[in-house]
């Protein structure tokens, strides 16, 4: 499989777009379908897609057009989900006990290997199986556990001091909830900054425009 020097962030953004459609696909036993039909479902031009797909080598075949069992397996592979990446969570809050209740981390493989909290009175606590534990020992645990990702949803105001010394700790990638828009300065940390209002300020602008 030949990946292109350049891919740009909208293909990337759009490969979990791909493996929720196929795994749609899949539980509805599907076991082939075309680029066409593949656009047809996801609002996409066939073109968009061979190109999408293109980026990282030829996965289909002319006449047949896609294994729906393989391109999963070929994106969720493309998406590092084969790879066991482990997770720890900082700040067991509403947003943080929600993402432990209901995200699933296993089904796109990553392990979560533990929660933080600076409030004694969650320290302790169990969510869904998992045991938040005091934040005065996150550093440790890093320090014993090999973790890829922290997922930081503390307040917004000790955001970025908090990132810094995950990036201190050796954490190499942060998924953020605070709000902030977290800066890692020259370590090479990967940040992916979510905001719940950017979303709905986009509906809010086409519902605008449509008016």
């Amino acid at each position: 499989m030949k990946k292109s020097s350049y891919i740009s962030k909208n293909v990337i953004r759009r490969l979990p777009r791909y493996l929720r459609k196929l795994d749609e696909l899949a539980a509805s036993g599907v076991e082939r379908i075309s680029s066409g039909e593949l656009g047809s479902q996801m609002g996409l031009t066939p073109s968009q897609i061979r190109q999408d797909f293109s980026c990282f080598g030829e996965f289909g075949q002319q006449g047949y057009g896609y294994n729906v069992a393989a391109l999963r397996e070929q994106i969720a592979h493309i998406l590092g989900m084969d790879r066991s990446y482990s997770v720890i969570l900082i700040g067991a809050g509403r947003i943080g006990q929600s993402l432990i209740e209901n995200f699933s981390f296993s089904h796109y493989g990553f392990r979560l290997l533990g929660a933080f909290e600076i409030r004694k009175e969650l320290v302790g606590t169990e969510i869904a199986g998992v045991t938040i534990a005091d934040a005065e020992t996150q550093r440790d645990f890093i320090r014993d556990n090999q973790v890829d990702i922290a997922i930081l949803s503390t307040n917004k105001d000790h955001a970025q001091s908090v990132a810094e010394e995950l990036i201190d700790c050796g954490i190499r990638s942060i998924w953020n909830f605070t709000d902030a828009d977290l800066d890692p300065g020259d370590s090479g940390c990967i940040i992916e900054n979510i905001h719940f209002s950017d979303s709905l300020l986009a509906l809010s602008y086409y519902l605008t425009e449509k008016e």
